[in-house]
């Protein structure tokens, strides 16, 4: 029994790393299309990490992983610089749109528009 424990573990830690490895690759896209990038991993309960990430030229996007350990493994496997929160000069690189300030407002005021 103990051996079929440890297939199964072993079977879950290569697809743990093929995920983040995964994941690094696209961070690695983002990156060099904007400049550079860094990110910011957080928790988002059941669904797993999201992992925002902000470009040099101001752009941004985010990708989720399935645990923080796989998101942590995937920036670490990117060398991109990783912040413990979103703020500070980090946030202030991400540059928004008109689109998203109104649907930032819209969230806000409960806009039917926005569900």
């Amino acid at each position: 029994m103990a051996e079929i424990q440890q297939v199964e573990d072993s079977k879950q830690a290569a697809r743990a790393e093929r995920k983040a490895a995964r994941l690094a690759k696209e961070i690695g896209t983002f990156a060099r299309a904007h400049g550079g990038a860094e990110a910011q991993v957080a928790y988002i309960g059941q669904e797993g990490a999201r992992i925002v990430l902000v470009g040099e030229d101001g752009g941004w996007g985010d990708l989720v992983a399935p645990t923080c350990a796989i998101a942590q493994s995937a920036v670490e496997k990117a060398g991109v610089t990783v912040h413990e929160e979103f703020a500070g000069d980090f946030a202030a690189k991400m540059k928004t749109g008109p689109y998203e300030w109104k649907r930032m407002a819209g969230i806000q005021l409960g806009s039917p528009g926005n569900g």
